[in-house]
Parts: structure tokens; sequence; C-alpha cells
């Protein structure tokens, strides 16, 4: 029979992943294989009495169907394992023959590595088959399972090795946005004391990564970097050069994430919509990409040989976390759940209201983007990466629109508008050319702009800048 075939006949069972056994009057000694590969990725269904050659199925039953579910569970009980695994076992009667079906959970990640007589016995899930860990996939298992530890370790550099200029952002930000909070009261160093950026007067991990100098970051992680680039095709494979702007190394998180978002903010469709009397910074799909900006940061592996990476495409905004995820991304969607690797780095960034105090981000990720562009995030990974493509409409610009009130402006005056937003010092020449209009377009819509009260000149032709008012 097809595989279809068996899945019909066994009905009540969801299939993720499955391996089957003959297992006629034995557990089959290379079953241990498949439980650790199952426990280690994403879970599955072992079954016993089912054959395979090739693309067929052969139903040949097992003889004693008691015996060998008891002696299967006992294994899984018995200390064989590292861990006690807890599975559920099923049977089925498919032409009078007995075929049993165990279903083997995908473990915590703290529980993780899953082997069975030694460690060198783990395996995991690739395709369709089980294969042995190597020992940077196991080491990546181990650092999954201090899943909310590593950055909370601490080095040996005190206050004094910090950063003093990022230090001086970050209170300056998180002054302006909570006046009234009570770190404002205190010292730099007694704040990153009560955030527990410092414990025991030694920096952790976290806080060397966020706050420290180019120095102590790479002593903290070595080769430590954001990969950020921008390539003009679908891939590397369709794009006349591999890529055609990466980042330059930043000296810490703070300078990635502000660096980061500058870009990222100008490759996504924003409208201008008024908020009150200023522009709204905040329509859902900027928070959905700051999200996963800031979800990227607080979920890396930065102990990985692979790099956070951000590729924008033609098509498409591209996260790709070294790391797994606690849990599959339905669930954590489902019950707003948030178990984010680096507690320190989270806590740095939401105490500036740049993250989620509650869940984890991916909801306003999803609805943010949906809401605009119409097509769900795609989330994609394994054990030890996951990936989020955010896909952009393939028409970018002023044609989407603006928000009532403003939709009454011809077109020209809406590319103006738009330009104006994105740099308030640009010059009518800048203007012509990036709006691919000619200079009497220019005069002509911007005085038209300031009749209708929308648009206004601060200072000079040469120094000053404009600003919407309306």
């Amino acid at each position: 029979m097809k595989k279809q075939e068996l899945i019909r006949k066994l009905q009540d069972i969801e299939w993720q992943d499955f391996e089957v056994k003959e297992a006629k009057s034995a557990v089959p000694k290379n079953s241990w294989e498949t439980v650790s590969a199952f426990c280690n990725t994403a879970g599955g269904w072992l079954i016993f009495g089912v054959s395979k050659k090739g693309k067929e199925y052969s139903v040949i039953g097992v003889d004693n169907p008691e015996k060998i579910e008891q002696d299967f569970f006992s294994a899984l009980r018995s200390g064989k394992f590292n861990r006690k695994i807890k599975a559920e076992a099923k049977k089925y009667s498919i032409g009078g023959k007995s075929v049993l079906a165990f279903n083997i959970p995908s473990v915590y990640p703290r529980d993780k590595p899953i082997y069975f007589n030694a460690l060198s016995n783990t395996f995991i899930r690739t395709g369709s088959g089980d294969q042995r860990a190597t020992k940077e996939e196991i080491d990546a298992l181990y650092r999954n399972s201090s899943f909310d530890k590593k950055d909370e370790e601490s080095t040996k550099y005190t206050f004094k090795d910090l950063d003093k200029e990022t230090i001086k952002r970050y209170r300056t930000y998180l002054k302006s946005i909570e006046p009234e909070h009570r770190y404002n009261e205190v010292s730099a160093e007694r704040m990153l004391e009560l955030m527990q950026v410092i414990i025991d007067g030694k920096v952790t991990v976290g806080g060397a990564l966020v706050f420290g100098t180019e120095r102590i970051v790479n002593r903290a992680v070595s080769d430590f970097r954001v990969e950020y680039l921008e390539v003009m095709g679908t891939s590397f494979a369709d794009a006349e050069n591999r890529y055609d702007y990466r980042m330059p190394v930043q000296k810490n998180l703070y300078e990635y994430y502000f660096s980061i978002l500058e870009k990222l903010l100008k490759h996504i469709n924003i409208p201008f919509k008024l908020k009150g009397f200023s522009r709204d910074e905040n329509q859902p799909q900027v928070v959905a990409i700051r999200e996963a900006l800031i979800n990227l940061l607080m979920h890396t592996d930065y102990f990985s040989n692979a790099k956070p990476r951000i590729r924008i495409l033609s098509d498409r905004i591209e996260f790709f976390n070294p790391g797994s995820l606690p849990k599959d991304v339905k669930y954590i969607l489902k019950e707003e759940f948030s178990m984010p690797r680096n507690n320190t780095i989270a806590r740095i960034f939401r105490t500036i209201k740049l993250s989620e105090n509650i869940g984890s981000g991916f909801y306003k990720m999803f609805k943010g983007w949906t809401s605009y562009y119409k097509r769900k995030p795609v989330v994609e990974g394994d054990f030890d990466y996951y990936k989020i493509a955010f896909y952009l409409d393939k028409k970018q610009g002023v044609e989407k629109g603006v928000e009532k009130g403003v939709e009454k402006l011809s077109e020209t005056e809406q590319i103006i508008i738009e330009l104006i937003f994105k740099n308030s010092a640009i010059s009518k020449k800048m203007l012509q050319q990036e709006g691919n209009l000619t200079k009497k377009a220019v005069d002509y819509n911007i005085n038209k702009l300031k009749e209708k009260g929308f648009l206004k000149r601060i200072g000079p032709d040469k120094g000053g800048h404009w600003e919407v008012v309306k």
C-alpha cells in the first residue's frame, strides 16, 4: 500500500512525522535511534508491524503486541535513556494483523539532549531519517537546555568596563518615554544593578552584549556580529551581486538595534497617517517588523557558530535566528507564551518599551503584518535555528494611499509629503531626483501644500528643514 493509504487506515492519528519498523517478534534495536531523534526534534509516530520497501508499505503485523508494547515502555522508563520518556500507544487491526503506533513527543528544551546508553547515541531527525548528532549539534541542544540562563552568567567585567556613551543614550531614551520611571532617579550603575545587568559587581553576558565596548563584547562572545544584508533578488542565486549592502560591524546590540531598524523601515510601506497632529509612527506593519528585530536579539543563540542574520530580498524580509524556538509557533500564538533565550537582553529592551512585557510579540508580528500586507509571516526551523519571512507586496510606494484627509492630495503632492517625512532636510533638487519630478512640478506642488496647510518651511533654504503641520 502507499503511504496515504496506510494513513487512511490509521485515521485517528494526526501525522507529523513517522517511522515504520517490522517488529515481528521483538522491539527492533534501531527503534531507540528513532525515539532519541523524535524527542530531540519535533516528535513523531513510531509504527510497529509495518515494513517499507521504497515507497511501498506492507502490513505484516506483530506476533505478540501486548509483550512488545510492555517491552517498549519498560525501556522508556527503566534507565535505558538519560531521562524517562512518556509515550502514547495505540493498537490497530488491519486485515486481521496487529499494528502498534507509539506517539513520541518532542521534549522540552531544558530536557535535551535525549540519548540512550551514552551521549554519543544522540540522534536527530533530518528529512525522514534518523541521523547521529554531531558534537556541534549536541552542544546546541545543551545550550537550548539552559534556555534562560546563559546570558545571566557573570563575566569578569565591571561597570567601568562598559561603554559610557551607550549607557547615556539608553538613559536618555528611557527618560523620554518614561519620565517618571524610578530608574531615572538613581545612578547609571545602580540602574544596571536593579535591572540585574550587573550582579554582585560583575556584568552579565547579556549586559556586556548590550552595553559593552567592542572589545568587551568580542571577549564575551567571540566573532560577535549581527548580519544585515540587502540583496537585489529573491535569493543570492538570482542576484547580480551576492549583496548590494552589508552593514558594518556595530559595537554592541544597542547600536545594532537602532542601525538595523532605520534600514528596515526604508523597505516597508509606511503610508502617511496622522495621529493627532503628528505622523503615526506605530502602524501595525511597523510594529510587526520592530517586534521581529527585537525577537531576534532576545532569542538568538550568540554562542552558535551561525550568526543572526537579516536579509532584505526583492520579495521579502527574512530573519534567521540561530537557536530554536521554545515551542512550536502555533502554541506560542495560541497561549501568548513567552520564554526568551536571553532574559537579561529581554529585560533591557522591555524597560524602554521596545518589546512586549506580556506574551512573545509573535501575535503582534502576525497580526500587524497581515493587517497591511495580507499574508502571514512564514516560520520554519529545526532544533538549532528558526527563520521568519515577511513577504512584501510587489508594489511599494505612495500608490498605497494615505490617511483620511490626506487622500485628497494629488499623487505628486503625496510623493513630496512621503519624501519629506523620510528626510525633513531634503532639498528641492533631491525631491526632483527621488520623486522623478520636474523642477516646475516640485515648486508648484510645494506651494499648493503650503496653501492647504500641510507644509511649511522652517529656516532658510540652506540649513533649514520642512515640517508637515497637518
